[in-house]
């Protein structure tokens, strides 16, 4: 793993007993005590996860917004500072180079949040399509990225900055101070619960974790966990359910589209249920009258719900069917067509007086 990237919470991880694996280009843990045990403590109370291999960049200056209005599906327009939003960097063709986070820290200055196997590529293809006079700036170097996910996090929030923030609406954020830094606090998060995101200088990430984990309703989360968090959501893995070979229409987010925007669909991504504990995998074919239509995207049994669910694109003329069979490694699965979230009770628009 030498040639890995590392966190600054690598060290941290690895003293305390979590399984390191390579992932987009890092070094990071994949579990701890293990991915059932986590994913149900996240659910029920809360989770830390360390996601500092996410990539942050900075756009400012004068026209900022309306070069970054060309490049991205979300209409900065109506993005006021304080507020962020989802949304895609399509290519010329419509396919998606990344999913990303668009931050509206003041009037023409942005902070971009990408995936961090796509930071190389995400960089130069904005900052090529850019006019000049406009700020642009990889700070993924020294940002640390800390998630605290689960319906106890407003609880633990407050108690260790020592302040209320139930004023703090979902995919709303606060450019704040704690301890001497800047710190960015944003109610967002990739689990379905209740969750906040934590922006902060890279050598002050062991400080701030150390404090969210001294609470004994906290427990570090690995990415296994945080793969079968997302997918009971039925949110989307770039580079698995998302890929420049389809578009953004193609992979379920028409809702957040202008109607005229990527009408070319070939494919959609829908989802699965399978009512067995034996779950697809990523690449396994999906057949409907025996006739392969698809192929499945992301599978994973459901800690939660207790069987497994996918993600799989199929046929467009196939996607309104409601049964299916799934070409499994060692046995064929019948699924169905199922209805997302997947999982409906999570806490993550929760509303505080």
């Amino acid at each position: 793993m030498s040639s890995l990237r590392t966190t600054p919470l690598t060290e941290w991880h690895r003293e305390n007993g979590a399984k390191l694996v390579p992932f987009a280009g890092f070094e990071m843990p994949v579990q701890y005590e293990g991915i059932i045990v986590e994913h149900k403590h996240t659910r029920e109370k809360a989770g830390i996860f360390d996601i500092s291999h996410m990539g942050e960049f900075l756009i400012s200056g004068k026209g900022a917004k309306d070069a970054l209005n060309k490049l991205v599906t979300q209409n900065l327009d109506t993005l006021a500072p304080g507020k962020c939003r989802y949304g895609f960097l399509p290519n010329d063709e419509g396919g998606v180079l990344d999913d990303l986070i668009i931050y509206c820290l003041a009037e023409d200055s942005y902070m971009l949040v990408i995936n961090g196997a796509c930071e190389e590529n995400d960089f130069n293809w904005i900052d090529s399509h850019l006019p000049d006079g406009i700020n642009f700036e990889n700070v993924s170097y020294e940002t640390a990225k800390i998630d605290l996910q689960g319906p106890l996090s407003l609880e633990i929030l407050e108690k260790v900055l020592g302040r209320d923030f139930k004023h703090l609406k979902y995919f709303n954020f606060e450019q704040t101070e704690f301890d001497g830094y800047k710190l960015i606090i944003s109610r967002t998060g990739y689990t379905g619960e209740l969750g906040y995101e934590f922006y902060l200088p890279s050598d002050k990430a062991v400080s701030l974790w150390e404090k969210l984990i001294a609470d004994d309703k906290v427990e570090p989360i690995g990415l296994g966990a945080r793969d079968t968090l997302r997918l009971e959501l039925g949110y989307p893995l770039y580079g698995q359910d998302l890929d420049t070979k389809h578009n953004p229409r193609e992979g379920g987010y028409s809702f957040v589209l202008a109607d005229d925007a990527f009408t070319d669909v070939k494919e959609i991504l829908i989802p699965l249920t399978i009512k067995s504990r034996r779950s697809a995998r990523h690449g396994d074919k999906v057949l409907l009258n025996g006739k392969e239509v698809g192929i499945v995207t992301s599978g994973s049994f459901s800690p939660t719900l207790g069987y497994s669910i996918a993600l799989a694109y199929v046929q467009a003329d196939a996607a309104d069917s409601t049964e299916f069979l799934v070409k499994g490694a060692r046995a064929d699965l019948k699924a169905m067509k199922g209805e997302l979230p997947f999982y409906k009770e999570g806490t993550a628009r929760k509303k505080f007086d």
